[in-house]
């Protein structure tokens, strides 16, 4: 979806529905539950569940997307949370956010591809420091697209890194129905 898809669906949502969940992606909170807090930025971070989830465990927490609708949901629960999080609205696409090099103790990407990204995303980790990439991949007789990455190529961006976990299949996100890779790498000291 483009942005302008993106804000008609913040929009037009109630905030019952999966664009408001309360609770993180499933790998969000397994990958990072026992992980001491630190900096974490959240890309394409919607109506912010990963980041307010982060926010709630004491992470300083930077969350970017580009439909502005969903930036004013996230800073409203967040104020209503009493959280502090720094937001940004941001098109990733344009390149209108810069992820600063050896920064980020945690880089979030969830269910949101832009191959283009994966080099920033590597270089914005700390050594120690890890990606948590979970994006929507081809279903059998589907070719590869903007939105859906082939088998094994969500993989192939990290392969010298740590893999700490990676899966394909069915999402054990009930807020999504399609074939998803989930990725857990650390960036390897240097």
């Amino acid at each position: 979806m483009r942005i302008e898809e993106w804000e008609r669906r913040y929009r037009t949502r109630e905030r019952a529905s999966e664009d408001f969940s309360p609770s993180p992606t499933p790998l969000v909170a397994a990958a990072l539950a026992s992980v001491r807090p630190g900096r974490a930025l959240d890309l394409a971070c919607g109506t912010g569940r990963n980041a307010l989830w982060l926010a709630q465990r004491e992470w300083q927490v930077t969350a970017v997307d580009g439909a502005g609708s969903a930036i004013d949901a996230l800073n409203s629960r967040a104020r209503e949370a009493g959280l502090a999080i720094e937001t940004q609205v941001a098109d990733l696409e344009k390149l209108e956010f810069a992820i600063e090099p050896n920064a980020w103790d945690a880089i979030l990407d969830c269910y949101y591809l832009q191959r283009s990204l994966f080099p920033a995303i590597r270089a914005g980790v700390k050594p120690g420091g890890l990606a948590i990439v979970v994006v929507h991949i081809t279903e059998p007789g589907e070719q590869p697209s903007y939105k859906r990455a082939a088998p094994g190529e969500l993989r192939s961006y990290f392969n010298d890194w740590d893999i700490l976990h990676y899966r394909e299949g069915a999402p054990e996100d009930p807020a999504h129905k399609r074939a998803a890779a989930e990725l857990v790498a650390r960036k390897p000291a240097p």
